[in-house]
């Protein structure tokens, strides 16, 4: 059996190798002039990210042995983890106060599911395995929270004029924001559903290695895979329709002109951006 540590051992060429790969991903950024809509680059993120990476990873391999003993640590630390993941994407989607919204898609898609595993014993609370299924799921939840959130309301942002001629027609400020923002939404499922498409046959994911490397047969590795990756899409998926449904009621939205946010604060009203309607 193929030990981890020949694989992938932790010396000082481990270290060398990580620095020039985070460089080059940085330098990349930097000379193609990688950038937000905002004109922000996205070098300086992408060092950045490589180096928090390092940190707060040698912090959590320092601290999981410690939690995993006691499940009131254990249960602080999944919620550390949550909140982190519900600043991050809330932060990605919009910069004012309803960023917070985005616990809702997160919860909405992880709880329910670590709920039935817990409940089931297929995942025991134990810290050494629901910490990492755990993780995984709010890693997976996060990035459709954060794609169909941007998607939405960068959508709403670009074609306002059609959700006008929506509440023109009569519909409602949640029906029109429905029909334009649903299909930009949606596309948040598409990493996900390639994943699983190509599980095998392009990639070797994760969850099949590392069980392999830790002495686990093949079948059994293929089969906690598999669930994995269903598991991210049951997850992924209530998350979009949750995201799409808070842009669509206004909940999670944009400052500024023609941002989305048509008639919040006041439910029923029919207006987009505080023009008045009916």
């Amino acid at each position: 059996m193929l030990a981890a540590a020949a694989l992938l051992p932790v010396d000082a060429t481990l270290g060398v190798v990580l620095a020039l790969l985070l460089v080059a991903a940085a330098g990349v950024a930097a000379l193609a002039r990688l950038s937000d809509a905002r004109g922000r680059g996205y070098a300086r993120p992408v060092a950045v990210a490589g180096l928090r990476a390092a940190v707060q990873l040698a912090a959590v391999s320092a601290l999981i042995g410690w939690v995993v003993r006691a499940v009131p640590l254990l249960l602080c630390f999944l919620l550390l983890m949550f909140a982190v993941a519900v600043r991050t994407a809330g932060r990605r989607v919009t910069d004012n106060g309803t960023w917070w919204w985005t616990a809702v898609p997160i919860g909405a898609g992880v709880v329910p599911v670590v709920v039935v595993l817990l409940a089931t014993g297929l995942v025991p609370l134990k810290g050494i395995a629901l910490v990492p299924v755990t993780g995984i799921l709010i890693g997976g939840s996060l990035t459709a929270t954060v794609l169909a959130g941007r998607r939405a309301l960068d959508e709403l942002r670009t074609r306002h004029g059609e959700v006008e001629a929506g509440l023109a027609l009569g519909l409602l400020d949640r029906d029109a924001r429905l029909e334009i923002a649903r299909p930009a939404a949606s596309d948040a499922l598409l990493p996900g559903l390639d994943q699983t498409r190509t599980v095998g046959l392009v990639t070797l994911p994760g969850a099949f290695v590392g069980m392999l490397l830790g002495g686990a047969s093949p079948v059994l590795a293929g089969a906690v895979q598999l669930f994995v990756l269903v598991a991210l899409m049951a997850v992924q998926a209530v998350a979009v329709a949750v995201v799409l449904e808070l842009v669509a009621r206004g909940r999670l939205h944009r400052d500024g002109p023609a941002s989305g946010g048509a008639g919040r604060g006041r439910p029923g009203s029919r207006t987009l951006d505080g023009a008045e309607g009916e």
